[in-house]
């Protein structure tokens, strides 16, 4: 594996690549230490600690798009927001791909129009950008509804406050969108995905020092808040993630192909017998992603009607259920959204009529069906049947942090890191940024990173 490693930095290409795309990570997190100016950093902090250690709604809202959109709404700086408006944007624009006809000719135009809607999305990207900085701002200058109004310095005015900090905010947003773009061009992995990934990885280590704080004091014991047992079933959790994870993501379902034999002069070509590998978890982290982030308005939404109406017990309910994120309404809204849009991008991203025209086209068959019509049919038959199992799989890991959480009684987020969704994040990023070095040292008759040493 060193050896590996150390010829990825002997291709120029690769390398200049890799130190590309990590000159621009750490750029992205040098930004988490630029605050705004007008923020009391140290007051606004201490109060984020307590709102997000109190397990409030809102508390848990605020960790989960911190989670999703590699933002730190915690520290309130320049990428405060992360790149959740893009995300926003874009699961806008792939919604009305389905239902608006002119978005839906586009996607059909291939490249030309992909980058229309590209350009369409960074729009929105600006638009949805101004306007959660200014109500953020807002919420700032209002304590979040927990009555500390001293997070805003006195010195600077309302004008300032507001209008220029949404600006920043704003610039900082579309900063790490254009980061992304210049990583998915230029660098090597997904752009947007090696944001998320970073910013996930970098607050691992917080999160399990803080864990793990009460250890170096009172030590460890078994059968104590911080015991050695649950130490080890912590550690057990996180293996298992890790390798459902990798199987699932790695996991195909391979439909054999047969080539049908044509003559080229005294030479007998094809009649070879291959496989048509098909994703079982087609859609990746993408619909855990859009599920947690539509969920967030339902929270908000409610919680804006119950200050009108105070004394709706209703509203006040339903504001917690979808704010605490550990409700069975929630959690039942979670699983469904994680299946739609399990099917959703995976009607997108698979067109199974392409596919079998293409196979008809280079003159491969599947043995038992007709080329065209049937063997369209049955390739949307079994992407629908793989796809219903790797929805389940996403969403036993998406409420996975909910139930170890509970039973162990450890923190939402830890639970969240270790096992299951940040986890689920971090693991997918990684292994699609392996499988993309290696096409590059594959390109070039190396062996891959994944791939055996022994030639047999």
């Amino acid at each position: 594996m060193l050896a590996k490693l150390i010829m990825m930095f002997r291709i120029p290409e690769l390398r200049n690549k890799i130190l590309l795309t990590v000159g621009l990570l750490a750029v992205y997190r040098l930004g988490f230490w630029i605050p705004l100016p007008f923020i009391d950093q140290e007051i606004f902090s201490q109060q984020m600690k307590d709102l997000q250690s109190s397990g409030s709604g809102l508390g848990q809202v605020i960790q989960m798009v911190s989670l999703f959109s590699a933002s730190s709404l915690g520290n309130s700086t320049i990428f405060g927001l992360g790149v959740m408006p893009y995300i926003s944007a874009s699961i806008i624009f792939q919604l009305m791909g389905s239902v608006y006809p002119p978005l839906e000719q586009l996607q059909k135009e291939g490249e030309a129009g992909r980058k229309k809607i590209n350009e369409y999305t960074r729009y929105a990207t600006v638009v949805i950008c101004l306007l959660q900085s200014y109500f953020w701002i807002r919420a700032i200058s209002g304590g979040l509804g927990t009555g500390e109004s001293g997070w805003i310095i006195s010195e600077y005015d309302w004008f300032f406050c507001h209008l220029i900090g949404a600006l920043v905010m704003t610039a900082g947003t579309v900063f790490l969108m254009w980061i992304g773009e210049q990583i998915d061009e230029y660098g090597i992995g997904n752009g947007i995905s090696l944001l998320i990934m970073a910013g996930i990885l970098a607050r691992m280590p917080t999160v399990m020092f803080e864990f793990l704080q009460p250890a170096f004091t009172d030590g460890v014991r078994a059968g104590t808040e911080l015991g050695v047992d649950k130490l080890l079933l912590l550690s057990a959790i996180f293996v298992a993630v890790v390798i459902a994870v990798v199987a699932i993501t790695q996991g195909q379902r391979r439909i054999p192909i047969q080539s049908a034999k044509h003559v080229r002069g005294r030479k007998v070509m094809g009649g070879q017998r291959q496989f048509l590998p098909l994703k079982v978890n087609q859609a990746g982290v993408m619909p855990i992603i859009f599920a947690s982030s539509l969920l967030m308005f339902p929270y908000f939404i409610f919680s804006q009607i119950a200050t009108i109406w105070p004394g709706s017990m209703t509203l006040q309910a339903l504001a917690g259920a979808f704010g605490s994120g550990r409700g069975f309404l929630y959690n039942s809204r979670y699983v469904a959204l994680i299946y739609f849009f399990c099917y959703f991008w995976t009607a997108i991203t698979f067109n199974p009529k392409d596919m079998a025209n293409n196979l008809k086209d280079y003159g491969s068959f599947i043995p038992g069906y007709r080329p065209g019509t049937r063997t369209a049919t049955y390739l949307e038959q079994v992407m629908v049947r793989i796809t219903f199992v790797g929805a389940g799989f996403l969403a036993i890991i998406a409420i996975t942090p909910t139930i170890v959480s509970r039973w162990m009684n450890i923190p939402f987020m830890l639970a969240s890191f270790y096992g299951g969704t940040g986890l689920l994040i971090a693991v997918s990023v990684a292994l699609d940024l392996v499988q993309k070095i290696d096409s590059h040292l594959v390109m070039r008759n190396y062996r891959g990173l994944l791939e055996s040493d022994d030639p047999q």
